[in-house]
């Protein structure tokens, strides 16, 4: 199953941007678009910031029961080491 996650940031020029992290099977793709009708356009490499919120996200679906445990220990993984 596909999993969804999305919000709202900024560039340095201080425009607003959706960033949509999909996480399906073992892979995580990130796409942005600028505006309402603008086209999704593949979105890397991820920030630190963009890694907290997705974390951030699939820990409170974690709470909720959205998501298994599994599923975000497989989401963790996949962030970058520092």
């Amino acid at each position: 199953m596909t999993m969804e996650f999305g919000w709202w940031s900024r560039d340095d020029a201080g425009r607003r941007y959706q960033v949509r992290a999909r996480f399906f099977g073992a892979a995580l793709a990130w796409s942005r678009k600028q505006g309402h009708h603008q086209p999704w356009e593949p979105y890397g490499p991820p920030t630190e910031d963009d890694w907290d919120q997705l974390l951030a996200d699939a820990q409170r679906r974690v709470a909720r029961r959205l998501l298994s445990p599994k599923q975000f220990e497989a989401i963790r993984r996949l962030r970058p080491s520092a």
